[in-house]
């Protein structure tokens, strides 16, 4: 194993709007971190969803998640080969931004790759996504109690309670392909059970004892 730099001194002046306590926290916890597993992991993902992030920790409970500030993560893993804590492990600081974390690991890489190429997780999709199909509710019964009723009408649904069944009066559509989703509609694809929504994340390099690969 490389010899390891993680007595090092870095430097934390350059982050902001975090506690001085939490950037050293984080930076420490992913130096401890390193000890403990073989592999380095890079992830990525698009529109954050905190039940699916769980699940993810959950399904790879004997391996390590982390995911924080991403300029604290970086500082923690090097920018330079002067700041890591490891040979080249400053290189995956390079894939440390927008929606990105840690996935440290001992399992053979190849089965991490494989459990990444087919993991996928549906859910419901939060205002200002884009919708990625047309969802229309047709005229008829809908499935709710009469106490939704008002709910549904502030929501800009055309109901009615009849004969103490809950009727959508006409065809309404909730969202179209390719529009952004509004708050309202969001509730109501999330009242009916419609999950427009996936979460998919992708890897984008592994670090193991200072060698260095690109997985994109």
């Amino acid at each position: 194993m490389p010899k390891s730099k993680r007595n090092k001194q870095v430097s934390l002046t350059k982050t902001k709007k975090q506690g001085r306590a939490g950037k050293e926290a984080l930076v420490q916890t992913i130096h401890d971190t390193l000890e403990k597993y073989d592999h380095v992991y890079v992830f990525s993902f698009d529109n954050m969803r905190t039940a699916a992030l769980k699940d993810l920790r959950s399904t790879l409970k004997e391996d390590r998640l982390i995911i924080g500030k991403q300029t604290v993560m970086q500082i923690a893993v090097g920018r330079s080969p002067e700041e890591e804590p490891q040979e080249n492990l400053h290189k995956v600081s390079q894939h440390l931004s927008g929606s990105s974390g840690l996935l440290f690991s001992s399992k053979p890489k190849q089965d991490i790759i494989d459990f990444f190429a087919s993991y996928q997780e549906s859910d419901f999709v939060t205002s200002g996504e884009t919708a990625d199909e047309d969802v229309v509710i047709p005229a008829g019964p809908i499935p709710f109690q009469h106490t939704m009723v008002n709910q549904l009408r502030k929501l800009g649904m055309p109901v009615m309670l009849k004969n103490a069944v809950v009727v959508c009066e006409q065809s309404h559509t909730v969202c179209t392909k390719g529009a952004v989703i509004s708050p309202e509609q969001a509730k109501i694809l999330k009242l009916f059970g419609k999950r427009l929504g996936e979460f998919k994340p992708s890897l984008k390099c592994v670090w193991h004892d200072g060698s260095y690969e690109e997985l994109v």
